[in-house]
C-alpha cells in the first residue's frame, strides 16, 4: 500500500489525483492540505481518512475542526502546518499541487526527508530550481513531473541518455486566442479567457495558457528538470493537444508522447512510476483525428512566452519577478481591474524595475516576490 500526501487537494490537480486514488484502491492518503475550500476538504477527509490535514488560514482550520470533531484527524494551519503535512513520516511521495511560491518550503522539507516529489507546482522550479535540483540530487530524491508536457518528456527519456538530447520540443495548444491580433485581443474578458479549447484546469493556469505565460513557465521548468540550456528548448504550437511534447536527439531522431488531453495520465504515471496502470477514458483514434498540425508560436502578440525566455537567460531572481508579476496581474485581470493585454505589460515593466540578485536564497526569492508585488501595487 503506497502512502502519499497531497498539497493542494481541493484544486484541479488535487481532485484528479484523488480520482486516480479512488480508481486504484491501493494508495493510502496519509495527509491533505488545502487553501480555503473546507466544504470539499471535509468530503475528502471523510472518504480518504487522512490522519493529518492542513488548511492555510487558522480561522478556516478552526471551522474544519468543528465539522470533523467526530473523526480522529489532526488539523493544522499556515506554513508550519503545510510543512508538517509534507513530511508525515509514513508517506513515500508528496504531490505538490498548491498554487504559488508557498510550495517552495514544503517541497524542500519533503526532499530533505527523502520523499519522492510528484511536482505540479510550477513556482518551485521556476523560482528555486537552482536550489531544488541540487538538493534532490544530493538526497537521491526523484522529482516526477505532473505537467503533461514535462511528463511527456520524462516518459520519452526513459532508457535514453540525457547527454544525447539535442532539443526539447514543448508543445502548446495556443490557447483560446491562437491567431488573434493585438487589436482583436483588446476587449477580451475573463470569461472569454477561461474557455480553453482542450484542457479543463484551474482559473489561474487557464489564463496563463491564454497569455502563453504558462508555456514560458514550462520552458523554465524544463531547463531545471532535464538539465538543458535555454537554447535547447523550443515551443511548438500543436492545436489538437495530442502530442504532449517531443525530444530530438543528437542523431536527428525525434521521440514523442501522444494521448488524449487528460491530466489523469501524467498524474497516474507519477504516482506509480516506473509502473504503468490501466486508466479509464477515451483512447486516441487517429482515423477520427484525421491530422495533427503545427505552427510556430506568435511571440509578438503573445509577449508572455518571449518574456519567459528573457527571464531564463538573465537568471538569478528575474524568473521570480516574472512569476510574481504574472500572479498579481492575473489576479487583477480576473477581478476586472486591468485589461488582458496589460498582463504582459506589467510583467515586462516589473522585470525592468526590480534589482537583479544572483543565485538567490529562499529568503531572497520571497523578498523578491514581495518587492515585485509592492512595486506593481504602487503603479497599477
Amino acid at each position: 500500500m503506497r502512502k502519499i500526501a497531497i498539497l493542494g487537494s481541493t484544486g484541479s490537480i488535487g481532485t484528479q489525483t484523488l480520482e486516480v486514488v479512488r480508481a486504484n484502491q491501493d494508495i493510502q492518503v496519509a495527509a491533505l492540505a488545502a487553501g480555503s475550500n473546507i466544504v470539499l476538504l471535509e468530503k475528502q477527509i471523510r472518504e480518504f481518512q487522512p490522519k493529518l490535514v492542513c488548511v492555510w488560514q487558522e480561522e478556516q482550520a478552526a471551522k474544519l475542526r468543528g465539522k470533523i470533531k467526530d473523526l480522529s484527524v489532526q488539523v493544522v494551519s499556515g506554513m508550519e502546518g503545510l510543512i508538517q503535512t509534507a513530511v508525515v513520516p509514513q508517506t513515500e511521495l508528496v504531490v505538490t499541487a498548491v498554487v504559488g511560491m508557498i510550495g517552495i518550503r514544503p517541497t524542500i522539507a519533503a526532499i530533505e526527508e527523502g520523499k519522492k516529489i510528484a511536482l505540479a507546482n510550477k513556482e518551485t522550479l521556476v523560482t528555486a530550481g537552482h536550489l531544488i535540483m541540487p538538493l534532490a540530487q544530493k538526497k537521491q530524491v526523484s522529482i516526477l513531473p505532473v505537467d503533461s508536457e514535462h511528463s511527456a518528456v520524462f516518459q520519452v527519456l526513459q532508457g535514453e541518455n540525457k547527454k544525447e538530447i539535442s532539443r526539447i520540443l514543448l508543445t502548446a495548444s495556443g490557447g483560446p486566442f491562437r491567431g488573434w491580433t493585438r487589436e482583436e485581443m483588446e476587449k477580451i474578458r475573463p470569461e472569454d479567457a477561461l474557455k480553453h479549447p482542450n484542457w479543463t484546469m484551474g482559473k489561474k493556469i487557464t489564463i496563463d495558457s491564454a497569455t502563453m505565460v504558462n508555456k514560458g513557465l514550462e520552458v523554465i521548468e524544463a531547463k531545471w528538470l532535464f538539465g538543458v540550456d535555454a537554447g535547447q528548448i523550443e515551443v511548438v504550437v500543436q492545436p489538437q493537444s495530442v502530442i504532449h511534447s517531443m525530444v530530438e536527439f543528437l542523431d536527428g531522431g525525434i521521440l514523442a508522447q501522444l494521448g488524449t488531453p487528460d491530466m489523469k495520465l501524467p498524474i497516474q504515471y507519477a504516482l506509480y512510476y516506473p509502473q504503468r496502470r490501466h486508466l479509464e477514458g477515451k483512447r486516441l483514434d487517429f482515423a477520427e483525428l484525421g491530422k495533427i498540425t503545427f505552427e510556430a508560436p506568435d511571440l509578438t502578440n503573445f509577449r508572455g512566452l518571449a518574456l519567459a525566455y528573457q527571464a531564463l537567460e538573465r537568471g538569478g531572481n528575474i524568473p521570480t519577478v516574472l512569476n510574481a508579476a504574472n500572479e498579481l496581474a492575473v489576479r487583477r485581470f480576473l477581478e476586472g481591474s486591468i485589461r488582458f493585454l496589460e498582463i504582459p505589460e506589467i510583467i515586462e515593466a516589473s522585470m525592468q524595475a526590480i534589482s537583479y540578485r544572483d543565485c538567490p536564497s529562499v529568503e531572497q526569492i520571497l523578498e523578491t516576490e514581495q518587492e515585485t508585488y509592492e512595486w506593481i501595487e504602487s503603479r497599477w
